[in-house]
């Protein structure tokens, strides 16, 4: 992991198009603005995670289902 100290107006490149720049910095929070081409898809990491929890959640288990039906179908 690369650590950088940044101060406001400052940028890195990432590759040779990307930029992120810090923009603001008020009570510990940092604004950032990403300048990058369009095919490059930028998400909030916790919405990446949050979008595998959901994905697993919602997968199924055949063989409990099947139990599931079984069983109410004998009540």
């Amino acid at each position: 992991m690369l650590i950088l100290t940044r101060k406001v107006g400052q940028s890195i490149i990432i590759g040779e198009d990307i930029e992120i720049k810090v923009l603001e910095i008020i009570n510990g929070q940092m604004k950032l603005g990403i300048t990058a081409p369009k095919n490059i898809s930028i998400l909030r990491k916790e919405l990446l995670e949050i979008k595998d929890e959901n994905i697993k959640a919602a997968s199924v288990n055949k063989q409990v289902l099947s139990q599931l039906e079984n069983f109410i179908k004998k009540r």
